[in-house]
């Protein structure tokens, strides 16, 4: 299939968020092969026109790189499409790819390829091009047999603190570590119980509160970290407890011999912080607000976390806002909001029906649906404008945002059908 030939090429091509030049640069040259005229801003959104389009497809560039992502070695094994030991980057390579043969396809065409995606939403929210069309078919989800028109809103949350730090004196010195964990998309896969390691380790350390040395852990802001890496400094006449989740290593030569005199108070912070679903929309079978401790870092004497909050509404995302700067606020934290992007509410329109008709020919199980995780379609509806329609779709992608990642091979053919129906 040339959809899968031509997202085997994208994998080929580095494109972590941020580090993406090479595949924007493949996209321009393949667009302008194809008799596109291409145009990008300085946010790296490129927008490609042929003909006389009534459609604007559009997708995100960038992925999610995960283990030895953006080195990707594609295996292929019962129906889907994984990736040797790293992130896939079918969340959005796949949309990219179907983009891609609908230029060299189709002589009438609008793309919208948009940049750094999964780090806040950079090119939607920065977007100076400007789209023909009046509707747009997102390509970014990931469940088939859903017409999506509505997504959750979210905002980039870091906190640091500067705490003192004391010279060891004859400790013992050891590595904990927790890693191998399945990870996840911290909004479509928050509520499936996965282990978050920062929150497993901060379990585990006021077991015993030991002298904490550094800590570092998690992949990336939107994903449920993995692994994380503490060292701590304790009395010689004592050990880490037993865990069949950390890994116990002791250092015979380590050089950092300071420690936090605060510990107890990281640990603290760490257990007793809110992590997964806060809400459950019963209706749409969905969370609606929830909360992902992403990543922790020891930057010198400071404690830096960084926490990704989202809700299917504006209100509930400006609660759980105050709730977090409450939080942090109260144990001598500075709290910082950054990239904050609207929900985008649920509408049934003309567009949104005809792709549901269009999905009833080549899938028989078919529902309107809204997802808890960041979508550009609110962005784009507030950047170009609310007379357009927008709706996303997408083939079913398992676990992304994680080295478990996987995509559904006759999931892509039958939604790669629906967009050709479309344009034609």
């Amino acid at each position: 299939m040339e959809v899968i030939e031509i997202f085997k090429k994208i994998c080929s091509i580095p494109h972590c968020s941020k580090k993406s030049d090479k595949l924007k640069n493949f996209i321009e040259e393949f667009c302008e092969k194809n008799g596109c005229e291409v145009k990008s801003d300085k946010a790296g959104n490129i927008h490609c026109k042929k003909g006389e389009p009534a459609i604007c497809l559009q997708a995100h560039y960038d992925m999610v790189c995960v283990g030895r992502a953006p080195d990707i070695e594609i295996v292929q094994k019962d129906g889907f499409l994984q990736a040797y030991e790293s992130s896939l980057g079918a969340d959005n390579g796949m949309g990219v790819a179907m983009m891609l043969l609908v230029a060299k396809r189709f002589d009438d065409v609008e793309l919208l390829f948009t940049a750094d995606e999964e780090v806040g939403m950079i090119g939607a929210s920065n977007l100076e091009l400007q789209v023909v069309s009046n509707r747009i078919l997102n390509l970014d989800t990931e469940e088939e047999g859903k017409v999506y028109i509505g997504c959750a809103g979210g905002v980039d949350v870091e906190v640091k603190k500067r705490y003192d730090k004391s010279k060891l004196t004859d400790e013992s010195i050891y590595k904990l570590k927790i890693d191998g964990l399945p990870g996840g998309h911290s909004g479509v896969d928050i509520d499936k119980n996965i282990q978050n390691a920062i929150k497993e380790m901060g379990y585990y350390l006021v077991e015993f509160y030991p002298k904490i040395i550094s800590i570092d852990g998690g992949e990336a802001l939107n994903s449920i970290p993995k692994s994380i890496e503490v060292i701590i400094a304790m009395n010689k006449d004592k050990t880490p407890p037993k865990s069949d989740m950390v890994k116990v290593e002791k250092l015979e030569k380590y050089e950092d011999r300071s420690f936090f005199v605060r510990s107890n108070e990281i640990a603290d912070v760490i257990c007793g912080f809110g992590n997964g679903v806060r809400e459950y929309d019963k209706k749409m079978c969905l969370p609606s607000v929830s909360v992902n401790l992403a990543k922790i870092q020891t930057i010198d004497d400071t404690i830096s976390l960084q926490i990704f909050p989202r809700a299917n509404d504006d209100v509930s995302l400006e609660k759980i806002k105050k709730e977090i700067r409450s939080y942090f606020q109260n144990m001598g934290y500075s709290v910082e909001f950054s990239s904050q992007y609207g929900a985008w509410k649920p509408e049934i329109n003309e567009f949104s029906k005809e792709i549901y008709a269009l999905y009833n020919e080549v899938f028989n199980e078919v529902s309107y649906s809204a997802i808890h995780a960041g979508l550009e379609c609110g962005i784009l509806l507030q950047r170009l404008g609310k007379d357009k329609m927008i709706v996303s779709i997408g083939p079913n992608i398992l676990y992304p945002h994680s080295v478990n990642e996987k995509c559904e091979i006759e999931s892509v053919k039958r939604i790669y059908n629906i967009v050709e129906k479309l344009m034609r």
